[in-house]
């Protein structure tokens, strides 16, 4: 954690024993909008107040604290390192807000939230604390990219080959073309048809499944329809999952699934880890039904050090880069400042809760 070199030190003063404002925590109703303290959480790369210019709140006395680690999912341990916070930009989905954390942070005002999706944040519970919260956008192209290249990579072999670069070995792998080959793409939205665009470029042969896909909006994205998610698996060569996490589509991706995909067959997930049976994933990687899987996203983040993944020598493995790009994050955080200015002033623009 460091603070601001504009303010004092957030470590050496107490906080104030009273609320900055606002009607007592569970009443329903909003708190004052007035922002004296703000946490800028899990910023990994340090990477915050370079990306954006927080200087507008600055202007308007906003003392701001940057935690470069993770505080984990404990509300107990959450709720401590945030008492002293009215307001905090939070980097995606990373630190969840339950009822139990929100109940704990009496103090707390407001939630930015660095793109749109919010599962990790109780919203009914925020409106019952008085807690608003608000969302932004992002890069649309840093997912897609690292997508395409991690199917490159595994399709070419790159780790053991950058390995052998690296260790004074030569070739010892024969990798495949992407040009030919059929790519199935698992939900056909933002990122998937980036995914289609890019598939078609490289002469690849694209089809595409996802729950409310109809022929249709697959060929206006540039992509044959496949009516069934096992059909689509049977067909391709690589499986790109890019749909989104709701109840319907946990563990979508299944046994089946993978064993329709094949032994030749490549799963790439830059989505989110619960799209996919982790345990059956493991199994089919392991027996070779499954020839490979290159993966950004995991069940548990960060991926534990002793995850059997972490020995597949069938998984390429990424630590959920997908969005983490300079202009991603000068996106996210740039617009997490109009996020938190739009609510001192009033305004209601991207608030979800």
């Amino acid at each position: 954690m460091h603070d601001d070199a504009s303010s004092p030190s957030a470590e050496t003063r107490p906080p104030s024993a009273d609320p900055f404002g606002g009607t007592a925590a569970g009443t329903g109703a909003e708190r004052g909008r007035t922002v004296k303290r703000l946490a800028i959480l899990d910023d990994f790369q340090d990477a915050a107040l370079s990306s954006a210019d927080f200087g507008p709140l600055r202007e308007r006395d906003v003392e701001l604290t940057v935690f470069t680690h993770s505080l984990g999912d404990d509300p107990g341990a959450i709720a401590e390192a945030l008492e002293p916070f009215d307001a905090v930009i939070a980097m995606r989905e990373r630190t969840p807000f339950s009822a139990e954390t929100l109940g704990l942070l009496p103090r707390l005002q407001l939630i930015v939230n660095t793109g749109r999706g919010v599962p990790h944040i109780d919203l009914e519970a925020a409106r019952a604390h008085g807690v608003a919260v608000y969302t932004t956008g992002g890069s649309a192209a840093g997912a897609p990219e690292l997508t395409w290249a991690l199917m490159l990579a595994a399709l070419r072999h790159l780790p053991t080959e950058l390995a052998n670069g690296a260790e004074g070995r030569w070739q010892t792998t024969a990798g495949r073309e992407a040009e030919g080959l059929t790519l199935g793409v698992v939900g056909l939205g933002r990122i998937g048809s980036r995914m289609a665009n890019y598939g078609n470029a490289f002469g690849m042969n694209v089809l595409a499944w996802s729950p409310r896909l109809d022929e249709e909006r697959a060929r206006a994205a540039g992509a044959g329809f496949a009516p069934s998610l096992l059909e689509l698996a049977e067909r391709s060569d690589v499986l790109s999952v890019n749909l989104k996490l709701v109840p319907e589509t946990a563990g979508l991706i299944d046994a089946a699934v993978l064993r329709a995909l094949g032994p030749r067959g490549l799963l790439v997930n830059t989505a989110r880890g619960p799209l996919v049976d982790e345990a059956a994933l493991l199994a089919a990687l392991n027996s070779g039904e499954l020839g490979g899987a290159a993966l950004d996203v995991y069940d548990t983040e960060p991926l534990p050090a002793d995850h059997p993944l972490r020995s597949a020598s069938n998984a390429l493995l990424t630590p959920h880069i997908g969005f983490v790009t300079e202009q991603s994050l000068a996106a996210f955080y740039g617009q997490a400042v109009d996020r938190v200015l739009t609510y001192l002033d009033g305004g209601d623009t991207d608030r979800v809760a």
